[in-house]
């Protein structure tokens, strides 16, 4: 039984400072690695996910607000554009060699890293977990209630038994990261703590 740890979008854009900022983001950034410090032996895999979008006028398939104010569901102000400073993963993210890379969103909407392409060689993130055997997954990283929640969802889908470690992620906002919990825990994703 092999256990893996997806990184979720833990990009300068999604931390302070950055065009959707989550706040905390920068804290979760150096948690994560400080919990990789102590525990990447335990994994498998490590793979992080990235929003690598398209810059305007391209609209990713209505991802940008393009023809109005960003309404904050559906539609957003531009961010995480491809190659750009706000795309790249926060300086205090240390990933290991190895780390498996997922591009998502590209001239699209994505919000999990399961549909997004892997980075360097042809294949999805379902087909580099099930290349290392992996059967278990641990989700962390931005935003709890958009792209972690997306992302823990489709593991679930996808036959991995998961875990959202939530004290390394953070919320867009207390009450839709409470709703966005719950719906995981119904959905049998279980809720821990990075420490026991």
């Amino acid at each position: 039984m092999a256990r893996a740890l997806i990184v979720v979008d833990v990009q300068n854009d999604f931390c302070e400072g950055g065009a959707l900022a989550v706040v905390g983001g920068a804290a979760a950034a150096g948690a994560i690695s400080a919990h990789l410090d102590a525990h990447a032996a335990d994994y498998a895999l490590v793979a992080a996910t990235a929003d690598w979008h398209e810059p305007l006028p391209d609209s990713n398939d209505g991802h940008f607000a393009v023809d109005g104010a960003p309404d904050y569901v559906s539609t957003w102000p531009e961010h995480c554009v491809r190659d750009s400073a706000g795309a790249s993963f926060h300086p205090d993210l240390r990933l290991p060699s190895g780390t498996v890379l997922v591009h998502k969103g590209q001239g699209r909407q994505d919000y999990s890293g399961f549909a997004g392409q892997l980075v360097g060689r042809p294949g999805d993130l379902a087909a580099a977990l099930r290349a290392a055997e992996v059967t278990e997954v641990d989700v962390v990283g931005l935003a709890t209630d958009h792209c972690v929640t997306a992302t823990a969802l489709d593991a679930r889908g996808a036959g991995f038994a998961v875990r959202v470690l939530t004290d390394l992620t953070a919320g867009v906002s207390t009450s839709t990261s409470i709703a966005a919990l719950t719906r995981l825990h119904r959905s049998g994703v279980e809720l821990v703590t990075s420490q026991p």
